[in-house]
């Protein structure tokens, strides 16, 4: 018997998967409730795919899946209490949807939908206290059917956590104001369809292409949401450097919250740092109007402990990448959106056609003292497809002359594992005539290199957030247009992508389905991929995992 059961990140106990507590910190507890609101989350696609196709849906129960969703990737929420709510507003958006297709069956039909509905459709609580849904999470857990062929269970798999990452894109999206009811309704499909014994490996293989076809449509809508809100970003030097007097560190996605927060800090004495993968937003033209916008302070999420402890303020986690914290900081870091932790101060919801109120975490940087200084330097951010496009000509002559040679992606996540140096040493050992195109994280290995540039283009090209990996992608296909290159796997760019959580999945999965071929994932293959369908992700893409770091590099610059 285990306590727990989860596989879904890159750090996967032994590689196989955490059954006591996860390595990421969040407790037995919490993983059932997720299991159990993904299975929620099941059943409220059971009635939504159903109402869809009579005319029944509900705008508020689709982004409702992509939010719970998101509360479920790997470092988001470890919040007991939130998930009971979460699970408990699923059953009562399900219990609705439900009435309201079966009513519309009977106007349609002159009878109610047959019965014999799923558990997952129909099963509610007797109560919400904890020990209840406890219960029934430890029977619907990943590993609850132990007759599942490993092959589907693993495909399975896969395609939830394409999901997962895909539907924390929509959530940011949505916070703009910007959604595709399409893509939303996808999700539920999708879920829907992980339930359908008539599946075969094949059917699923094939959903999972669709999967990451969907997920770089969802990747666009954000990149359209924060370009629309915030202009394109533009290749700018940040400061990696503190300013006197008290701060405010934002760290995580979200860049509504961020903007919300310069305003209200305006002319307050307080200054604002990023962290993490909230770095690009130094590169957005909207925000570059904040004289208070200082730079961004610290690098990965995993060194948060002891770069929180010396930042003295304030810490504003405004989506995923929390850490179980330290003592000595805990209360000085505030979630929000769908980021929690236990005795953390949560800045709830914005309210229709209001702001959130960040009041309660500036005026405790008002009596904080200002940050400790880590170091004292500048890094060069921004450079999105937009601002490479802008930088073609260059670019393009660039290659053609000889003086670029190949572009290898680094893109994706960065995490602890001493393994991860692998991508450090590549980015030292490519030759002068390489240059790294790079998003997310990972490249927190590298990109405090001085890796000098090729004729002024910078040799380590930063498009932003793990979602900015659109980015590399529209570079591509650009590149692909003025070489007249119909298959982008003829251009001079390698692959060499490291993964974390489940953003990277879908990252990954968007890649495959351009048919991108010669990928190598690192520091490890996914736990939760079987033999046999890293066997046939191998057999059709050339997907491959790290080498040796010589050898890997001589290889990508042959092409191999």
């Amino acid at each position: 018997m285990t306590e727990m059961f989860c596989w879904q990140c890159q750090e996967a106990l032994r590689n196989t998967g955490c059954t006591t507590r996860g390595v990421c910190g969040k407790s037995a507890e919490v993983a059932n409730l997720q299991d159990l609101l993904v299975y929620l989350l099941k059943g409220i696609s059971f009635w939504g795919t159903r109402g869809r196709n009579m005319g029944v849906s509900d705008d508020a129960t689709d982004i409702f899946v992509a939010q719970a969703l998101f509360a479920t990737i790997t470092n988001a929420n470890f919040d007991e209490e939130r998930f009971v709510l979460l699970i408990k507003r699923a059953v009562e958006l399900r219990e609705a949807l439900k009435a309201a297709a079966q009513e519309k069956c009977k106007e349609l039909h002159g009878n109610p939908c047959p019965g014999g509905e799923p558990d997952w459709a129909g099963w509610k609580p007797v109560s919400y206290d904890l020990d209840t849904l406890l219960s029934k999470a430890e029977t619907v857990g990943v590993m609850a059917d132990e007759d599942l062929d490993p092959d589907l269970r693993s495909l399975r798999e896969l395609i939830i956590y394409g999901l997962k990452g895909m539907a924390a894109y929509l959530d940011h999206a949505h916070v703009l104001d910007v959604e595709d009811p399409e893509i939303l309704a996808f999700l539920q499909e999708m879920l829907e369809a992980t339930t359908n014994p008539k599946l075969t490996a094949e059917d699923l293989t094939g959903l999972v292409l669709k999967t990451g076809e969907m997920g770089l449509r969802a990747m666009a809508l954000l990149d359209q949401a924060n370009t629309g809100a915030y202009g394109n970003p533009e290749p700018t030097q940040v400061n990696l450097g503190v300013r006197p007097g008290p701060g405010i560190l934002v760290s995580g996605h979200d860049l509504r919250d961020i903007h919300e927060l310069l305003q209200q800090t305006e002319g307050t004495g307080v200054n604002v740092y990023t962290h993490g993968e909230m770095l690009p937003a130094n590169a957005y033209p909207a925000f570059k109007k904040y004289d208070h916008f200082v730079g961004n302070y610290g690098g990965s999420w995993w060194k948060q402990k002891v770069e929180f402890d010396s930042f003295n303020g304030p810490i504003l986690m405004t989506t995923n990448c929390i850490v179980l914290p330290r003592e000595s900081y805990q209360d000085r870091i505030f979630t929000t959106g769908m980021a929690g932790f236990p005795g953390c101060e949560h800045i709830p919801d914005r309210e229709p056609g209001k702001q959130k109120d960040f009041s309660s975490i500036i005026e405790l940087a008002k009596t904080l003292p200002g940050p400790e200084s880590l170091e004292e330097k500048t890094i060069t951010i921004g450079f999105a497809h937009q601002a490479v496009m802008n930088h073609a000509g260059a670019v393009i002559d660039a290659i053609k002359s000889g003086d670029i040679k190949r572009f290898v992606v680094m893109a994706g996540c960065d995490g602890r594992h001493r393994s991860r140096e692998y991508y450090t040493q590549v980015a030292e050992t490519l030759p002068e005539d390489a240059v790294i195109l790079t998003a997310g994280c990972a490249k927190y290995r590298y990109n405090k290199l001085e890796l000098g540039d090729i004729n002024g283009i910078p040799r380590i090209l930063d498009a932003g957030q793990c979602n900015d990996s659109y980015s590399l992608i529209r570079t591509a296909q650009a590149l692909a247009e003025a070489f007249e290159v119909e298959d982008v796997n003829d251009l001079p760019i390698s692959y060499d992508i490291a993964w974390y959580e489940q953003k990277a999945v879908i990252v990954l999965l968007a890649l495959l389905s351009l048919g991108i071929k010669k990928i190598r994932l690192g520091p490890s293959l996914p736990a939760f991929l079987s033999p046999n369908v890293t066997e046939v992700l191998v057999k059709n893409f050339d997907l491959m995992p790290n080498g040796e770091v010589e050898s890997d590099v001589a290889a990508m610059m042959a092409g191999a």
